[in-house]
Parts: C-alpha cells; structure tokens; sequence
C-alpha cells in the first residue's frame, strides 16, 4: 500500500510532464530519425543501381560531391535565388504594410486580396505561370508585343529562367511578409510617433529613425522564416522547369532530388541534403543571434 501511494503521489506530481512525453518522444524521434539516417547513409557510396548493399565509404561521397561542378553551381542559384526573392519581398512586403497601417476605404478588402496567393498551391502556381510564360501564346509575351518591345522565351531561356522564377516566389510569398511586419507595425506604441510629429520629424525622418530600428526584430523574425522556406524552394521550380534548361534553373533541393529519385544514388544525394541542412542552420542561428540585438 505505501508504494502504491508512492507511485500515486510521483504520478501527480509530474502530470505535467508525464502526459506530453509520448507526443514529446514521438515529435523527438520524428525528427532526429531522418537527420541521422540521411547522416549515415552520407558516409556511404550507396547506388540503388549498383546492387551492392549499403556500406560505409567515409567521405568518399563528399569528395565527389564537392567536386561536381553541377554542385556547386547549384548551391550558388541556391544563394542567388534566396537572396534575390527575400530582399525584393522584404522590400515590398514592408511598402505594403505601411500602406495598411493607415485606415482607407477598401482596406479589408485589400488585405483579403493579399491572401490569396498564399492560399493556392505552388504546383499549381507554376503550372499557370507556365502558362503566362509561354513563348508563343503566353500572356507576358502578348503584352510585350503590344508595346512593341522584345519578346522572351522567360523560363525556356537559360538567361531568364532563374529572374522568371524568382518573380512567382515574389508574387506569391510578398503578402506573408506585408502581414507579418503588419502585425509588428500595428504593436508599436503611437506616443512615439505622436511626439516626433511635435518635434517637426518628417515622414522619411520617422521612418528611417523610429519606425524601422522598432520593426527591426519582426522584420529579421519574418526575414528567417521566409530564407530558410526558399533555400528549401522545390515545388514551384520543379513544377515550371524541373532544373532546366539544362541545369541553369537546378538548385540544391532540386539537384538533391535528381541524385535520388533518377540516379539513384543515395550517398551522394545526402550529402547535397547535409550541406542543405548546414546552410538552413547556420543562416537560421545567424539572424536569430542578429535579431537579439534590436530586442528591448
């Protein structure tokens, strides 16, 4: 009876922890497992094509890898293409809720608009966007040639593939960043503002010196989040080019997946994967350790 009110009493006193410890480990396990799988099977030359099972080959596959002129063109579109997108939609994201931090008429209305790119699959983004693109009865070209401008093959164009691609992630993923710093400009207090306008600061004045170093850390939070989503970016590319032409569109994700699901070879593909998860860690930790600098 005396460890039975033991045990009872141990139970009650660490009901908060022991109920989520099931979904705990389980979240746990669910992340960690594919982490240290794709570690292990990077030290490996496995090839599903080769018949040989899988054994261990040291860095043999990052040697290759790291010598794979694809690789490393693929991790530079990678950077190229995640810089390009995430600055041109910090940029307008952070106009755009400027604008909606004002009261107008059709305001509602507005931001109701902006959700909807955020709401449409990517595939079938790029499936439309394909459309628009088309060389021949593409929509883009129809207006260029009305204003009798040059026409472009846009994602059918080594040249052009990688800014027409960029130009969907914008005009998809500008709205999450206009309501994140939204949602950070509508926190900040108005007494500030109210005495800057007493002390004669003007618009550009209030923004560069009070607006901005206040919105600074919401503006590094959203900035993390939308990075770390297209260094990861996959399935708008693979939908409208699928890497092409050749490889000027494939980035990392893109040229993991073609080690993996057309070459087969496995090894290698997770090597692509390890060096994918190091640049989305140390970016990551990077902004983050930044972000704590504009804290209060």
């Amino acid at each position: 009876m005396k460890h039975n009110a033991l045990a009872g009493s141990f139970f009650e006193r660490n009901l908060k922890y022991i109920f989520p410890l099931p979904a705990a480990v389980f979240i746990i396990l669910l992340m960690a497992f594919p982490i240290v799988y794709t570690l292990f099977v990077s030290f490996s030359d496995w090839a599903l094509t080769s018949g040989r099972p899988l054994t261990l080959a040291g860095f043999k596959s990052y040697i290759d890898v790291i010598k794979d002129s694809r690789f490393l063109n693929a991790v530079l579109r990678t950077f190229a293409f995640t810089f390009g997108v995430v600055a041109a939609e910090t940029v307008l994201g952070t106009i755009i809720a400027l604008v909606l931090n004002n009261d107008f008429r059709g305001k509602g209305l507005l931001k109701f608009l902006l959700l909807l790119p955020l709401v449409v699959t990517p595939v079938a983004i790029g499936i439309v966007f394909n459309l628009f693109y088309d060389p021949t009865i593409g929509f883009l070209n129809y207006i260029l040639s009305v204003l009798h401008l040059p026409q472009s093959g846009w994602v059918t164009e080594t040249s052009t593939v990688m800014q027409a691609l960029m130009l969907v992630d914008i005009w998809q993923w500008t709205p999450m960043i206009a309501l994140i710093m939204l949602a950070g400009l509508s926190g900040l207090p108005h007494e500030v503002f109210e005495s800057a306008r007493v002390d004669g600061a003007g618009g550009v004045q209030t923004f560069f010196h009070i607006t901005l170093p206040m919105i600074m850390p919401t503006m590094l939070t959203a900035l993390v989040l939308r990075a770390v989503d297209a260094l990861k970016t996959y399935d708008i590319i693979y939908a409208m080019t699928r890497g092409g032409p050749g490889y000027s569109s494939e980035t990392l994700n893109i040229y993991a997946f073609k080690l993996s699901f057309e070459y087969f070879e496995m090894g290698r593909s997770s090597v692509s994967l390890v060096f994918l998860f190091l640049i989305v860690l140390f970016f990551s930790l990077g902004v983050m350790k930044l972000r704590t600098r504009f804290e209060v």
